[in-house]
This record gives C-alpha cells, structure tokens and sequence, in this order.
C-alpha cells in the first residue's frame, strides 16, 4: 500500500560501508568496456596493477546502499523501476583499494500522478574510510511507474534538464560497447536479472537484456576523460545525465559534444537504431592542460 510522500523523503536509508581491492578497481573498468585495444597505455592504466589508476565512475558503484526502495514496508513496486538519470561531481581521485562510506539520503520526492509514476531522487556522499577524504557526491533519480498518485512535489526542487545546444556538435566520438558488457558489469554488484535473463527482461518489456545505465554512463565518462581531458581521469570534475532509451549489449555509442571552456554538453545515441539513449549530458572539466 502506498504511503504518505513525507515518508518516502525521511525514509532513513543507513550508511553503507564497502571494502574493495584492485581487483574490483579492474573488474569495474573491464565492464565499462576498457580493453578492447590491450596495448593502448590509456585503456591499460586502468586495466593493470603496475600503476593503476581508478576511473572517477567507480564511486557510482561502491558504497552503495542496495536495493533499500524493495523493503515490503514502503509499498514500491520495485519490478517497474528504472533509473532516470544521475548527476555526480568528483572532489578527490578515487583509491585504487580501501574502504568507503555511503552517506545516503532522500532528497526530493515528485509524483507526476497514475500515468507518469513516482520520482524519488537520493543523494549519496561518499567518504574514504581510513582519513574521511570526501570523494564524491551522487544524486540517483529512480522512477517508480507504477506508484504515481496524485501530482505532488516535497523536498529540495528538481533540478531542470540541462539544454542541448540547436547548432551541430563541435565533435562526435564512437565508442563500440562489448555484446558482454553488461555480464561482466553486473559484477560490480547491480545483479537485477533485466541485464542477463532472456526472460526477466522481456517482461518489462526489452526484446533482450540491457545495458546498465550506470555502465553507459561509466564508458561515456572515459570518453570524455579521454578525449578532452588528455586521458587524466582527475580533470573531470561532474557527470550528469538523463537516462531515456535503454542502451543494448553490442551497440555502438555515438558521443555528441559540445565545449565551452570547461562546460562540456553531451548527448549520446545508440549509433545502430540512432536513437538517443542518454540526454541533458553536462559535464564540467578541468581545463588546466587542454
């Protein structure tokens, strides 16, 4: 039974803490599609233990607090989720190993009535354990279809849709996604079956498993961090994005970007069907050295 909309927004989702090893650093980088070109020193700094480095994006992964919106007690009906978008800004590289801290709340809740469903957006900050080192910050919105009620908005206000520039993109950048992506991103601990079971993902709707938004998102960042930020991984300063057309296992992204300065706007589009998959991108650098 659906509760009150104050009871989602002071729902107490606790602190999560996560240990994590290089392995899971390499493991998270071979998801996002890292390692198609093995000799690339690029692709390979992330990928080897003899100088590794850590890609921002594995700070949307560890830490994270589970599936805590499936709890009986909130009524949601988890089967008909999506995660409609993120937005994360990076305050200090990510450790290649260690333990973080979660910090997680809910800070916004939208209904947009019976046909659109329920907005609830959350903010996780992320903490190293061993000196308390802020990380970095995410917002999550989830978007539950089924749990609409009546048009209603508490807590912090919605941010609104980046824009997209009417004038043609300064540069497109192709990026060719692995048909296993999505098997070897689950790994890095979103299990829900739409990204692997035929059948799981027919039912809500897909012909065929697909691609974690976060993993999209995840390999639109190194396109970023490697084509304007000279592959430095601590000059990207925020990522955020709209998740609006589900990416599928093997398809090819084209990365649309437009640069002001340090502004980068993005919209990425599954090249096969084009199809825009994810929109609103904005990302902000650090200019210092190109």
């Amino acid at each position: 039974m659906p509760h009150s909309h104050a009871t989602y927004l002071n729902w107490p989702i606790p602190d999560s803490a996560q240990s994590y090893t290089r392995r899971d650093t390499i493991l998270y980088a071979l998801g996002v599609g890292l390692g198609g070109d093995p000799v690339d020193p690029g692709q390979l700094s992330f990928l080897y233990e003899k100088g590794l480095r850590a890609l921002p994006t594995l700070g949307l992964v560890v830490g994270s607090p589970g599936a805590w919106f499936a709890d009986p007690q909130l009524g949601l009906d988890f089967s008909r989720l999506v995660n409609a978008g993120v937005s994360a800004t990076f305050h200090a590289p990510m450790p290649v190993e260690g333990e973080v801290v979660g910090r997680n709340s809910v800070v916004s809740v939208a209904d947009k009535g019976p046909e659109r469903g329920l907005l609830l957006v959350t903010r996780r900050s992320l903490y190293s354990r061993a000196d308390d080192t802020h990380l970095c910050d995410i917002e999550t919105t989830y978007l539950f279809r089924g749990d609409g009620q009546s048009v209603e908005a508490i807590g912090a206000p919605l941010a609104r849709p980046h824009g997209i520039p009417d004038t043609a993109p300064d540069d497109i950048v192709s990026f060719g996604t692995l048909n296993q992506s999505a098997l070897i991103y689950r790994l890095s601990g979103d299990l829900n079956p739409l990204h692997i079971d035929p059948e799981a993902a027919r039912a809500a709707g897909f012909p065929r498993p697909i691609l974690h938004g976060l993993c999209s998102l995840g390999i639109v960042a190194h396109m970023i961090t490697t084509r304007l930020c000279a592959g430095d991984p601590a000059r990207l300063r925020s990522l955020a994005a709209r998740f609006v057309a589900p990416l599928f296992p093997g398809e090819t992204i084209d990365l649309e970007l437009w640069r002001r300065g340090e502004d980068v706007t993005f919209r990425a589009r599954a090249k096969e069907r084009d199809t825009i998959v994810l929109d609103n991108g904005r990302s902000l650098i650090d200019g210092n050295g190109g």
